[in-house]
Formats: C-alpha cells, structure tokens, sequence
C-alpha cells in the first residue's frame, strides 16, 4: 500500500472534519455565553459559589467551562467518526486525559484518532463467544479502548505534545510585528476563500490549537473575518449605487437582507448564495478583505486577540484594551470587499421591477386566454 492509498483509507481530514462540525455549535453557543457574560462585566470564576457570583459572572463561567473541554470534544468527535458509538467513550476518556496532562488541544486531536482506531480494531479483530456480542458496544469496546488509548495518552504521546504546544507558544512569543502581520495576513485570507468549508474548518482547528495555549489573535483574525465579509458584500450594494452599477439581482438584493445581520454574528454561510453567482470575483473580494482584517489584527493588536472563539461584533469587549484594533479590522476588512466587489462584479444593467414582471405575465396570461377563446 502507497502513502497515498494509506492516507486516502485512513481518512484523516474526514475525520477531521466530521469532529470539527460537531465542534462548532458548542464553541458558538459557549462563545456566545462568555462573550455576553464578559460584555457586561462578568468574570470567569474557577468555581460558582451560591451566593458569591452574579448573573453576568455565571455566564462568562458556563461558556468557560466548556471552552474548556474542547480538547474532549475533538477527541470524542473524531472517534466517533472512525468508529461509530462505540468510539465515544473512548475518544472521551483520551480527551479528559489530554486536558489532565496539560497536552491540550493536539492532545486531543492526536487522542481521538488513537481511541477511534483502537475501537475500531475491538469491533473488527476482538473475538468473542455469541452470547458476549451484545456487549461488545457497551462494555468490551469502551472498557478495552479506553484503557489503551488513555494510557497511550498519559504514557507514552501526551508529554511530547506537551513539549511540541510549549514550543509553539514560544515561537508565537517570539513573532516581530511583521511576523505578526504575514501570519495575520495569511489567516485572513485561508479562513474566507471557502466560507466556512474545509480549508476554513482547518484553519479553526489550527486557531483553537494555539487558543488553547493562550494564543488568541489568529482566531479571533479568522472569526472577525467570518463576520466582516458578509457585511462587505452588503457594503458592496451601496458602493455600487454610488458610481451607478447595478451588481445584484433582485433575488440577490434580499438574500443580502439576511446575510448582513448573520454576518453581525459570525455566521459566514449566508453569503454563499451571493459567492455562487460569481464564485471568482466573490473569492477575491472576499480574500483580499480577510488579508487585510488579519494582518491589521495580528499586526496592531501584537498577536493578541479576543478570549473567545466566537461571537462576531460581541468578541470585542473580550479583547480588553485592544478592541479598538478589531473594530478597526472589521471596518477596513468590510471596506476593501465592498469596494473592491463593486468595481470587478459586471454591472448587469437595468433589472425590471418586481411589479412590472408581474404585470407583464398576467399580460402575457390574458394574451393566451384571448387566444384559447378565439380558437374555442
């Protein structure tokens, strides 16, 4: 067997993938939760005391707790995409043993491909007599994989990962500002050229690998790119007013009614519909303003970002004193998409109103009943 076919059967990015797509509702719904907890002055408390926390502190607490566990969610994610249920419990023990040893993130990624193949190689290699086959998911599987894999983690892989996330906070330290600035430009630019495909979701699992080590400006550069290019290609239809260009149908015109506001909270997809009409002109736009959002971020904000790895317009409040540098990111990001979409897109010319392509098939409709009754 060749690299390739290994690498094809193996399925690595699938796997992936499929855990990242898991991943993401719970980092939007903890981000969400910690972002508005610390909007409004909460603090993330190491435990909840009745009677010693507020509102705002138990929200900020909650969505910390869970950001928290994203080593276990990777880990369970991607176990079970290689092995179905009975990967679960394995891929989340290896995940819990990741988070105990400090291995972090990869720690959790590299665990759950361990658990999900030892799982995997239970249910297909492990014998056992027909009346144990009942137990094979629910006992034999998760007992024997979680044993293994959560060893493997203590003993043998989580202290090398533990050396290799050290060394990567080190050399992020040791970035200059230019540094900064191509990372930040890179990031930009990867994140948004697939809106929210696998190219992006690969970026986020590499972002979330450095957030987990305290690194937060390359996904908050990604996340702030998600949420300003929606509202470019809104901006886009202003600037197109202003030199007297007609850029988008009217179909387009409403599907821009609710891509703007989900742009506001990070939610990148609902300008997809725009991109397919023009995928070339669309990604350009679109990479050019996720460059140049990135490398201001990176750049200005010193690699510094927000504690969240969510949330739009509400992760600013969360990048204490530099949150002026992600709104600045975000409006110079929306202004070269617009801009820049505006005058590559082809001006289609004037469009017929609504009413009157109404009126013109209900004409078009008595025409054809005048001549039906004629011939009747």
């Amino acid at each position: 067997m060749t690299m390739k076919e290994f690498w094809k059967k193996a399925n690595f990015k699938g796997h992936l993938l499929t855990a990242i797509s898991y991943l993401i509702p719970i980092v939007c719904g903890a981000g969400f939760l910690i972002a508005i907890g610390m909007a409004f002055g909460g603090k993330y408390q190491d435990s909840l005391v009745m009677g010693k926390f507020d509102f705002f502190q138990a929200l900020a607490t909650l969505g910390g707790k869970a950001l928290g566990l994203l080593p276990v969610i990777i880990a369970t994610g991607i176990a079970f995409s290689i092995a179905g249920k009975p990967g679960i419990a394995p891929g989340f023990v290896t995940g819990l043993a990741a988070v105990a040893i400090s291995a972090g993130f990869i720690g959790g990624l590299v665990g759950g491909y361990i658990a999900g193949w030892l799982a995997f190689a239970v249910l297909r290699y492990f014998k056992v007599p027909s009346w144990a086959k009942g137990l094979m998911p629910t006992l034999i599987v998760p007992f024997i994989a979680s044993f293994a894999s959560g060893l493997i983690m203590v003993y043998i892989i989580g202290t090398p990962i533990s050396w290799f996330t050290n060394w990567l906070t080190n050399l992020h330290a040791s970035m200059s500002g230019v540094s900064n600035l191509i990372l930040g430009a890179v990031i930009g630019t990867l994140s948004i050229v697939d809106f929210g495909g696998p190219i992006n979701k690969t970026v986020f699992a590499f972002a979330l690998t450095l957030q987990a080590q305290g690194i937060n400006g390359p996904v908050t550069a990604l996340q702030l790119t998600n949420t300003a290019t929606p509202i470019g290609f809104g901006f886009a239809f202003l600037v197109a007013k202003l030199i007297r260009k007609n850029i988008y149908t009217h179909e387009e015109i409403e599907t821009l009614k609710s891509t703007v506001p989900m742009g506001v909270v990070n939610i990148v997809e609902g300008s997809i519909p725009i991109v397919l009409n023009d995928l070339i002109r669309g990604v350009v736009a679109a990479g050019l303003g996720g460059m140049v959002e990135g490398a201001i971020l990176m750049s200005l904000a010193h690699g510094e970002g927000a504690t969240v790895p969510f949330g739009g317009f509400l992760m600013l409040p969360t990048m204490g004193s530099n949150w002026w540098v992600g709104l600045l990111a975000i409006a110079a990001s929306v202004l070269v998409t617009g801009i820049v979409y505006a005058l590559i897109k082809k001006d289609l010319g004037s469009q017929p109103s609504v009413a009157k392509s109404a009126a013109a098939d209900e004409a078009d409709i008595a025409l054809d009943t005048s001549r039906l009754c004629k011939r009747l």
